[in-house]
């Protein structure tokens, strides 16, 4: 396996720098051939990579320490199912994983390239093979997952413990696959650059891409959230983990992107704005990946100390001034067919959205790095905590939000202020009728107000678009109103899948506003037998349970659940310790309802039998984790193609002389 997994990938690499050279060469010398047996190439080192892939995994399957890779993430002990997750576990695997992503999804783009991008697309696949093989390169010379130890161990090392958890299938794999994405939006709008082609000829296909890579770091940071709250013990779910930051950056990069190119591709606007924000969106996705791969800052998502740093420093300097050099030269062609008409429109909600996406990525990038020149300056890391996020990016959160709802009711290009005042009223009157009555009830912390008044402005809003189109509907065809609503997204899946996925952000942000302004924490030491009580829950611990296993021991905790003297649940939430690691990785019991969560973490296990409990109550953190679902939902509807219908038959007639009588086929 180490053999074939190691040719497969120095043949990827060679058939990615021949499909960089040779698409444009092929377009330079006019040479349709080449060209095309430049994108032949794609297809073969995507099965090139899937050849590696497939040999590193069948590696793992079959214990082969042999491969200093596999020994150094698995050990004898290890269940199959966690293959896949030590698959990606460190440097090596993960870089073949994001060059296998890349070749595959290059792949589809170049055999999906619209026709009327032909004449750019050498150019679109030379950036895409130029960025695999910078990516191969590192891994076949630098990382490479393939090579061997001088001596076969009798046993591996094991696998990080902290990625034992079903989440990790999904959220780094997904997150890897969102970052290197962004490629190809970018790769499409540089290459219609390169070209010459300055309208609007790779406006669908970088749509299509953007939301696809948007959808991925979205569910990815969602999952990370989850594996976070229910295994690292925090009670929270994120805490503004550097690396976490390098991959929420690109996505709201992303996010402004895929909202801004929905003007160009309907009025013709913001064609340079999108080439700006693309650039940034790439630039902070090679961002996200040089931290994950530097080493340069502490965080349990990182893959520890790496000499790759500099390498991903260098392309990332590269990856930010080559596209904004070719921005500046092709500039004076890039002319919008139309000027912004008025502010108070969509597409000036539109942009001023995009400002503020683009203010929060900033604000979180300064946050992440000022630890780092703190380092460089003074000799001193300061670092940037929770607070100063909360603080900076919460109100420019907050006005995210509140432009999420008017900017879909604001008719494109002008809107009057009568108009407007009779869109927006409704929606209004619901956001202040949510703050007064909660207001009445008790509540009295402003931003928690601000929070859940938007929260309902946005869904008033949405709710009311549905029902106007399900009216009408009902009224003109006759439809009975589910009918009417299914027919209603049908017919405008872009625009009913966007207000699905508003839904969603309105759930993760009555997750955040819940569990940031309501949480409760009682820290707890009990003996078997004592019981504590935690607002109007009563927990009683019954004991625990020590299993030796074969890499780790399992402390197992009973935990009744009483309220109102009523027993609601026996829970057992779990600390698993690791000696080899010397490392704890718990299981919280959580009981979930929409309302709140109650949420149990043993962090310590006494000899006396004796455990110390995290004990937190989570308003309204169910949303966040439903609001995955939904996003996925909205995400399917709005990329889910239309069917083009065939135009009518034209009949043949003949031509006849003026004053003959005509005559039919």
């Amino acid at each position: 396996m180490a053999e074939l997994g190691a040719i497969s990938l120095w043949i990827a690499l060679a058939l990615a720098a021949y499909s960089t050279v040779g698409s444009v060469a092929g377009k330079l010398r006019l040479s349709p051939a080449l060209v095309e047996s430049a994108q032949s190439a794609v297809y073969a080192a995507a099965l090139a990579l899937l050849v590696a892939t497939l040999s590193l995994v069948i590696a793992f399957i079959s214990r082969d320490f042999e491969i200093s890779y596999v020994a150094a993430h698995s050990d004898l002990a290890m269940a199959d199912r966690f293959t896949w997750v030590a698959f990606y576990a460190g440097n090596e695997g993960s870089l073949l994983y994001i060059g296998t992503v890349l070749a595959i999804m290059s792949s589809i783009a170049v055999w999906r390239s619209p026709e009327k991008f032909k004449d750019a697309m050498p150019y679109t696949t030379a950036v895409l093979m130029l960025t695999l093989t910078f990516f191969l390169a590192v891994t076949a010379v630098m990382a490479n997952p393939f090579d061997k130890l001088p001596f076969v161990p009798l046993d591996g090392e094991g696998i990080n413990p902290l990625l034992t958890h079903f989440g990790m299938f999904f959220h780094p794999p997904a997150l890897m696959a969102g970052l290197i994405g962004i490629t190809l939006p970018f790769a499409f709008a540089l290459g219609s650059l390169l070209a010459g082609k300055t309208g609007d000829e790779w406006v669908d296909a970088g749509r299509v891409w953007g939301i696809i890579s948007w959808v991925l770091l979205a569910a990815g940071l969602l999952l990370g959230s989850w594996w976070a709250y229910t295994i690292l013990g925090w009670g929270g779910f994120w805490f503004w983990d550097p690396v976490e930051n390098a991959a929420f950056m690109p996505w709201l990069g992303i996010t402004a992107f895929i909202h801004s190119i929905m003007v160009q591709k309907r009025r013709g606007m913001f064609r340079m704005w999108n080439i700006v924000l693309v650039n940034v969106a790439f630039g902070l996705a090679l961002y996200g990946m040089f931290m994950n791969r530097g080493g340069s800052v502490p965080s349990v998502h990182s893959f520890g100390s790496s000499s790759l740093g500099w390498i991903f420093l260098i392309f990332l300097a590269v990856g930010v001034v080559v596209p904004f050099a070719i921005f500046i030269w092709r500039y004076p062609l890039l002319k919008s067919a139309r000027n912004l008409d008025s502010m108070l429109s969509r597409e000036a909600a539109f942009l001023v959205n995009n400002m503020l996406l683009l203010a929060i990525a900033f604000v979180t990038l300064w946050g992440t790095v000022y630890p780092l020149l703190s380092r460089l300056t003074n000799d001193e890391e300061i670092t940037i905590a929770r607070p100063f996020y909360d603080q900076v990016n919460g109100p420019l959160m907050l006005a995210l939000v509140f432009l999420m709802g008017v900017g879909p009711l604001i008719p494109w290009r002008k809107a009057g202020m009568a108009s407007v005042r009779k869109t927006l009223l409704p929606p209004i009157i619901g956001g202040l009728a949510t703050v007064g009555i909660l207001a009445a009830l008790g509540l009295h912390k402003e931003y928690a107000l601000i929070g859940f008044g938007l929260a309902t402005f946005v869904t008033t809003g949405i709710l009311m678009e549905w029902f106007r189109g399900m009216r009408s509907r009902h009224r003109s065809s006759g439809e009975n109103y589910a009918t009417a609503f299914l027919q209603l997204i049908m017919a405008n899946r872009p625009r009913y899948g966007g207000y699905i996925v508003h839904l969603s952000v309105v759930m993760v942000t009555l997750g955040i506003v819940g569990t940031s302004f309501f949480s409760t924490q009682v820290d707890v030491v009990l003996s078997p037998g004592e019981s504590v009580a935690v607002e109007n829950y009563e927990l009683v611990y019954l004991g625990s349970v020590e299993t030796p296993k074969g890499n780790r021991t399992e402390f197992t905790s009973t935990v009744q659940i009483f309220r109102d003297g009523d027993l609601l649940e026996t829970v057992r939430p779990k600390r698993d310790f690791y000696p080899s690691f010397n490392m704890a990785a718990t299981n919280a019991a959580i009981r979930s309802t929409p309302v709140e969560d109650l949420y149990i973490v043993p962090s310590e296990n006494l000899p006396d039998g004796s455990v110390g409990f995290r004990i937190l109550i989570n308003p309204l953190i169910w949303w966040m984790w439903v609001a995955g679902p939904v996003m996925l939902v909205g995400t399917v509807v709005a990329l889910w193609p239309t069917r083009v219908r065939a135009p009518a038959p034209v009949p043949n007639l003949r031509r006849f002389t003026p004053g003959t009588r005509p005559t039919t086929a």
